[in-house]
């Protein structure tokens, strides 16, 4: 008779593969029977999802320089906000205006709906990134990769959510309490 392949379910996610980049974490499953005579073929046998850690082994944070801020458009921000007050959780949040310096070609080579926002990324241009809950972490009271701490005309890192290809570089202007970002360069740390 024919058999097909039988997989068992997946495991949980591993952790992140690295501490203070971006990397990525694993889930598996098995086979449990070969297939057999023709049955179809086993589906894959492990995936893996896009991940951050943002504290080391030791459980001190990472050096803010070392990480890259994940963004995204500022339109998911309103959302965020109307969860957040129905949950209780709205903290006060800040925003940092960043002058952009490199941009990778892969931010213009989104062609989903969700990523139409990359096209307005461009080199020289001041974004405005806004740092609220639940990014806005409890105990730094700062978003991960928002460059507090670096030295002046630092380059550091951001990648964009939704399109891998789609990150660069930028250098930290200042940090503004009462944002007023206009809504073209606007974004949210994630």
């Amino acid at each position: 008779p024919v058999v097909p392949c039988v997989v068992s379910q997946w495991s949980v996610w591993s952790g992140c593969a690295e501490p203070c980049k971006t990397t990525y974490r694993v889930r598996r499953r098995h086979i449990i029977q070969e297939p057999r005579n023709g049955g179809e073929a086993c589906p894959a046998l492990e995936e893996r999802a896009g991940c951050m850690e943002y504290w080391t082994q030791q459980g001190t944070e990472c050096k803010q320089s070392m990480i890259p801020a994940l963004i995204t458009t500022g339109g998911f921000g309103k959302a965020r906000k109307k969860r957040a007050t129905a949950d209780g959780s709205e903290r006060a949040g800040y925003c940092v205006e960043f002058q952009l310096v490199a941009i990778t070609p892969g931010c213009l080579q989104s062609h989903h709906s969700y990523t139409h926002w990359m096209q307005y990324l461009r080199e020289g241009h001041t974004v405005c990134v806004e740092c609220q809950h639940p990014a806005l972490d409890p105990k730094s009271l700062h978003c991960h990769g928002d460059g507090s701490g670096s030295k002046m005309n630092q380059l550091l890192h951001w990648q964009a959510l939704g399109n891998p290809q789609c990150k660069g570089t930028w250098k930290r202007i200042r940090q503004l309490d009462t944002c007023s970002c206009p809504s073209v360069h606007s974004f949210l740390f994630i």
